[in-house]
């Protein structure tokens, strides 16, 4: 995997987008250390995270040393937004139910709806499946209010109606108290905050992008071999953002070499939005880059993204000049033993973060997709990926009835 003239690298600063996650960023530092220490027993390889002290000035991270042929430290960051998440998502039953109105309005009226069906109809299961619910939720709940009506139907003064309602009500707050198991509500407000304005990013997140390319731009000033972006879900668009803005403000040429990993992308569910002009904008700018090295990592088996979908070409916005991203698949049935794919071929939202994750029957050579190897080893996600060829399967039909560019 070293190829003639492939860059060493031995200083990384990787920096992590998550998708929309309520969740503080150790979750991640947990997951990287875990995963981590599994797969650099699989692999025969030595990986040791250690905890970085606490910095103000900088954002949730920890450092990774490791030795895959040869030495690499690397600094992790995780980008956070989840306070963001987490403010969008204070809302009631009621709340909940008009955001399900007003998200199926903007998705139905638009025709985005129709074209990411056709696109893909896995992701659009998982999307249909809190409205679905929701919709279930409340016939039960109109069902217990009847049966009280009818079971109480001799109260006095009409208290028959107030006890109805309550019922009704606890049933609906019930499911909402349970929601860890379901991720009904979860989903309707990840796909919610999408679509609050059309597509466009609401103010607040315009301003913590502007903040999370100041601090991408200050790591390519320093030292180090290799800036690398890692972005997962819904973060995918949130990074392509960023990069875009961070590329047209100007990149130096004495630069460290910047690479832009996206991994499990929903990009269409916001792109395929009549006011997501300046995420099209910024896809058809960034697929023409040569400061950066972009690689598009999916899979058949994760139900929550766009599998070999070229996020870029789908949208309608390609240009002449496209050289990214490199689509490829980390093919789960595959990559994953027998035994571990049949584990969690059914484990839906699981498998949505198993890039993240260590693969147990990973069969050499350079093809493979491993997470570590890629943000702790010691090759440039360009060198890593060099004459790769993209997916046979990889889609590039353009669907989204909206092209227009802010």
């Amino acid at each position: 995997m070293t190829g003639d003239g492939a860059q060493r690298v031995f200083r990384r600063r990787v920096f992590y987008i998550p998708g929309y996650d309520p969740f503080p960023p150790r979750r991640y530092r947990e997951l990287y250390r875990k995963e981590g220490r599994l797969q650099a027993s699989i692999s025969g390889y030595d990986l040791t995270l250690t905890a970085r002290p606490p910095d103000p000035d900088r954002p949730y991270g920890w450092r990774v040393n490791s030795r895959m042929d040869s030495p690499t430290e690397v600094e992790v960051e995780v980008l956070v937004w989840s306070d963001l998440v987490q403010r969008s998502m204070r809302r009631g039953v009621a709340g909940t139910y008009w955001l399900l109105l007003r998200t199926a309005w903007v998705y139905g009226a638009s025709g985005a709806l129709w074209a990411l069906l056709r696109l893909r109809k896995g992701p659009m299961i998982a999307a249909l499946y809190p409205a679905v619910l929701l919709v279930g939720q409340a016939l039960l709940a109109l069902g217990v209010a009847w049966l009280a009506l009818w079971l109480l139907a001799d109260l006095p003064w009409g208290g028959e109606w107030l006890v109805a309602a309550a019922m009704g009500w606890a049933v609906l707050e019930g499911f909402r108290r349970i929601d860890r198991r379901l991720f009904v509500y979860y989903l309707l407000h990840d796909y919610a905050f999408t679509a609050v304005a059309g597509g466009a990013y609401p103010p607040v997140l315009k301003a913590r992008l502007t903040e999370f390319r100041h601090m991408v731009a200050a790591a390519l000033a320093t030292d180090v071999d290799e800036v690398l972006l890692v972005a997962h879900s819904s973060g995918v668009h949130l990074g392509v953002s960023v990069l875009a803005d961070l590329i047209r403000a100007g990149v130096p040429a004495s630069a460290p070499a910047l690479g832009f990993l996206s991994l499990g992308q929903a990009v269409p569910m916001a792109s395929f939005l009549p006011g997501a002009g300046r995420l099209r904008a910024d896809l058809a700018y960034l697929s023409t880059r040569a400061e950066v090295t972009w690689v598009d990592v999916t899979a058949p088996g994760d139900g929550c993204c766009f599998a070999l979908c070229d996020p870029v070409a789908v949208s309608g916005v390609a240009p002449a000049g496209q050289i990214w991203p490199l689509v490829i698949s980390a093919a789960f049935s595959r990559t994953l033993s027998a035994a571990r794919w049949a584990e969690l071929k059914r484990q839906y939202f699981r498998l949505h973060f198993q890039y993240l994750c260590a693969f147990d029957n990973l069969r050499g050579g350079r093809f493979d997709y491993d997470y570590f190897r890629i943000t702790a080893g010691p090759l440039t996600l360009a060198d890593r990926f060099r004459g790769r060829q993209p997916s046979a399967s990889r889609i590039t039909t353009p669907r989204s009835p909206h092209r227009g560019l802010e």
